[in-house]
């Protein structure tokens, strides 16, 4: 959990929940509350903090961005976390959905592909106090030791859920990713229920593509983005 609070820039995120998150459907108060409380403007680069609290993504470099303020509390809510959840985040980016998840349960561990970014978001997540984050530099697709998890976000976009990710949900467990082509997806929330899984689409939305084993290769992205 977070032993320090940030109130700089309190008023932006209270705007930013209301406008943006609130008034689009999103009333789970519990994620309403993380959202207030995280300072997204410690998670963007210098040169983007005045538009830290704005409707959109911002660049975080490497080809990556933070994500959208209300998919962000979207992805969330659709994971339905109980307070003892321990969360599998794969595509760490700046840190921050971690940081949200980090305020709602447990345990996280956060995977990220980028070495840069990952050594960014430990960083920013232990000047906040995360303690119950873990931030892995790597293949979040691939296999490792740890899990099951009661829920598993992927902030990047792939053709299909990978069945390697969908597997370390414990029996109860959500998933929640964007699925489709390289330049649009839609979110999709598969839920497991002993050994079945069922999927239902949510939001459009266009999220980076998922890298590793079991996400885009840059030729099949380029293949795709021509047909």
């Amino acid at each position: 959990m977070f032993f320090s609070e940030d109130r700089d820039r309190a008023g932006e995120r209270a705007r930013m929940v209301d406008l943006q998150i609130r008034s689009r459907g999103i009333d789970d108060a519990p994620v309403l509350d993380a959202m207030r409380a995280v300072p997204r403007h410690r998670f963007v680069p210098r040169s983007e903090q005045p538009a830290a609290y704005d409707d959109c993504p911002l660049p975080l470099g490497h080809g990556q961005t933070i994500s959208q303020p209300y998919m962000v509390a979207a992805m969330t809510a659709a994971l339905a976390l109980s307070p003892r959840a321990r969360v599998l985040e794969v595509g760490t980016g700046s840190g921050y959905q971690a940081a949200i998840l980090a305020r709602l349960a447990a345990d996280v561990v956060t995977v990220e592909w980028v070495p840069e970014l990952a050594a960014r978001a430990r960083a920013a997540l232990a000047e906040l106090g995360a303690a119950n984050v873990t931030v892995v530099n790597g293949d979040g697709t691939a296999d490792f030791e740890g899990g099951p998890f009661d829920a598993v976000l992927v902030a990047a976009g792939a053709p299909r859920v990978p069945s390697v990710l969908r597997d370390r949900l414990a029996d109860g467990g959500r998933l929640v990713m964007p699925v489709g082509s390289p330049t649009l997806q839609t979110l999709t929330v598969v839920r497991r229920t002993g050994a079945a899984f069922r999927e239902q689409a949510a939001d459009p939305c266009r999220f980076v593509p998922l890298r590793g084993r079991h996400g885009w290769t840059p030729a099949a992205e380029e293949s795709e983005v021509l047909e």
